[in-house]
This record gives C-alpha cells, structure tokens and sequence, in this order.
C-alpha cells in the first residue's frame, strides 16, 4: 500500500481548520459593536480607532512571532496555546471594565489571530497528501469565510435577542465557546509527523502517522529523509532561502494590493459615496459574504486540478477588470446600477484565486525546518500591507472615491505578469521535493 493511498483522518483537519473559524469570527465580530461600544464607554474616535484596531496590532506582532516556536515546539502545540488565547481573549473583551482592559484584551485576540494565520496552515500542510494538500489547506480559508459569515449572523441574533450593553458583551463573548472547541479538539490530534521526523523522535512520529492514517511510516520517513537539512541550515536566510522568500513576500503583498480588506472594511463608505444611501449596511455583508463563501468553496475544488498559478493568473486579470469597472462609475458618475455587481464579481474573482491559493502557498514552499518562519514571514506581510493600506483607503478616497480602485486594477495588472514569470506551480509537488521545483530545477 503506497504512503498516500489511504484515507486521511479527517479530524485533524477539521481541528486545525477551526483555528481559521476563530480567525473569521474575530475580525469581523468587531464590525457589530462599535456603536455600542462608543456609547458604554463613551468613547472618541480616537479612542474608538485603538479600540478596533488593537486586535490588528497584535495580529502583526501574532503573526511575526509564531514562526520560530512553531518551528521550535511544533505547529501543533503551540496552536493548543493559542486557543487558549482566543478564549481568554472572548471573555475579557466581554468582561472589559474599561477601554483598557478591552484594548488589551483584543491585542491579545489579535495575537491568536496571528499565530492561527501562520502554523494552522502549516499544520495542515504537513499532514495532508500532495495530490490533495491544496484543497485540505483550504479547509482553513473556507474556515476564515464561515467565520465571517458566522459573526455576521450571530451579531445579527444577539441584536435581536437582547439589547443594550448586554448584546455587545454577548457578541463579543459568543467567541469562547468555538474556541474552547478548538483547543478540545487539538488535544486529541498529534503532533506533524513531519516535525517529529525532524526531531529524531521516529517512535512518535510511527505513532503519528497511524493516528492520522497517512500511510505506510517506512515509505514516508524515506520520503521525509529526502527533505532533511544539516544542522546549519535550520534558520531562514536570505543566502539560502532567497526564492521561497521573495515568492512568500510578493504574494502577500499582492493578495493586499487587491484591496481586498480596505474595501470590506470600508464596504458602507464604498455604497454612501456612490449614492446608495437606503442600502441596507447587513444586506451588503449577506451579499458579500454569501459570494465569498460560494467562490471560496469553488477555488478548494479545483486547485489540486487547475494549480496555484493558472488561479492567480485567472483571478488576477478578473479582479483587474472588476475594480476598473467600480472605478469607472466612480470616475464617470454613471452607471451606479453596476456597482454592487462589479463588487461581487471582484470578491467572486478574489476569492476562487488569491483567497484559496494564499495559505496553500505559503504553507508549501519552505522547507520543514524553516516552514513555520517562512509562513510567519508571509503571513506578517500579508498583516503588514492590510495595516497601511486600510490606514490609507480613506485618505486617498477623500479626495477622489475612483483613485484606489484605478490602482488596485494596476496592481492587479502588476501581479499577472510577476505570477506568469516567476511563480513555479506547486500542485502534486511533495514538501521534500518543493525546493527543486521553487528554485525553477524541475
């Protein structure tokens, strides 16, 4: 029996998969409580700015210091850490006293947000079969998209159910309970085969790879053999690691250069200034969300068949011509009627490309010894550019609404091009042969 050939246990995935839920949900839960907040706290809109972007703050800081103890202790286990956070996180938010202690709170939220983004991919990565890594990855993104939705619905039951200081408290909260899920379910999953391999603890990794139901151990530990380094080469360098660097670096600058994130953020400015001003605030997110999920679900179903690269290269040009169109409108003042599905088709676009391809990429094109720091490196770029440009999507648009969306299409145009040149496909490719084919050797 080969070593890929059996049914993966499925409850790994679906574990590490809910470390991307959680990730959702707190971003986005957020979005139903500022008023709230403004109002019990009797907030400026300074003070409300810190209050909501605390989390962000620490997702930077999360993601920039998850990769070495992930290296260091594995993935999995410091994802058991992280669950703790984002309980402690839930019900601190919902027990704040004050705008300091909720500040804090959602720093540390923001920490767990971090951490998920760089080792629950990696996880994943190093359990799943090559033939099937992309669509298991994209488990997590699919998770992201759920927990959107997830914070959009329970904000809408809780503001139904309850009122006043109680409903926030109880949005805010509500995040406990899936992420003491997560941490439950975490425990009963093992650590990366992988790792442990790496480590010298062969019994373990036997162990591990049985629970999982991976395959043969003699057939893998042969093929985790192949993607052994010497002892001087477990730290990322830029003299040894240069291409899966600029690859990481470049797709998460690009994911953000879309705009993804300014124009969720800002999705009601987007509408006011167009002139929609009866559009329901909840309705765009139901319609938003609805078609990220459906294209998100799209993209995991193909990427082990179309590939990384024909995604981006599809996704790229899509969007490209989607944001000039909402450009468009903006620049000429017509066509108003478009502009909604001009939004949905970039997110459609979006989603079936950048969105599923992010974490499977960055999750695969690094060593195992460095795989953690690698993707700690991507996913801090990917939170770095989120940060400046929603800081200046706004700036910008207060002067003309039309120019970020004639250079989120630039971008856009930008990154077909680096894709078509630069980027390796990585589809069916085993994590001890992705070196070759990054470096363009096969």
């Amino acid at each position: 029996m080969s070593a890929t050939n059996r049914k993966l246990n499925p409850s790994a995935i679906i574990a590490a998969s809910l470390a991307g839920l959680l990730f959702g949900f707190d971003t986005a839960v957020i979005a139903g409580v500022t008023e709230a907040l403004r109002g019990t706290f009797d907030l400026s809109a300074a003070q409300l700015g810190a209050a909501v972007s605390a989390a962000l703050v620490g997702t930077l800081v999360g993601a920039l210091g998850a990769g070495r103890p992930g290296d260091r202790y594995g993935s999995r286990n410091i994802l058991l850490w992280i669950a703790v956070a984002y309980i402690v996180s839930a019900l601190g938010s919902a027990l704040s006293s004050g705008l300091a202690m909720l500040v804090a709170f959602r720093f540390l939220g923001g920490l767990a947000i971090g951490g998920s983004s760089v080792l629950a991919p990696v996880y994943i990565a190093e359990v799943s079969p090559p033939e099937r890594r992309g669509m298991l990855v994209g488990f997590f993104q699919l998770s992201i998209v759920l927990g959107i939705l997830g914070a959009y619905v329970s904000n809408f039951l809780i503001g139904q159910a309850s009122d006043g200081e109680l409903a926030w408290r109880l949005k805010l909260g509500v995040a406990a309970a899936p992420a003491i899920l997560f941490l439950l379910l975490m425990l009963r999953v093992p650590q990366s085969p992988r790792w442990l391999f790496h480590r010298g603890r062969t019994a373990e990794a036997k162990a591990a790879i049985e629970t999982l139901r991976m395959g043969d151990p003699d057939t893998l530990f042969a093929q985790f053999a192949k993607g052994a380094t010497a002892p001087g080469d477990a730290r990322l360098r830029w003299s040894k690691h240069r291409r899966p660097i600029l690859l990481a670096i470049g797709l998460a600058m690009f994911n953000q250069l879309s705009g993804i994130n300014a124009i969720l953020y800002y999705l009601g400015d987007i509408f006011a200034a167009a002139g929609f001003d009866t559009v329901s605030a909840d309705l765009q997110a139901v319609a938003i969300g609805v078609a990220n999920l459906a294209a998100t679900m799209l993209g995991m179903a193909i990427i082990d068949r179309v590939g990384r690269k024909p995604l981006l290269l599809i996704g790229a040009l899509g969007t490209a011509v989607a944001l000039a169109a909402v450009a468009l409108i903006y620049s000429t003042g017509a066509g108003r009627a478009w502009l909604l599905p001009s939004l949905i088709g970039f997110i459609l676009f979006f989603a079936v490309s950048q969105g599923a391809v992010i974490w499977v990429y960055l999750s695969e094109i690094f060593p195992t010894a460095v795989r953690a720091r690698g993707q700690s490196l991507g996913s801090a770029t990917h939170w770095g550019m989120n940060a400046l440009i929603a800081f200046g999507f706004p700036i910008v648009a207060q002067y003309t609404q039309a120019l970020p969306f004639w250079l989120f299409a630039g971008a856009m145009l930008v990154q077909a091009g680096v894709v078509w040149r630069y980027y390796p496909e990585t589809r069916g490719v085993s994590l001890e042969t992705m070196g070759r084919t990054v470096e363009g050797r096969e």
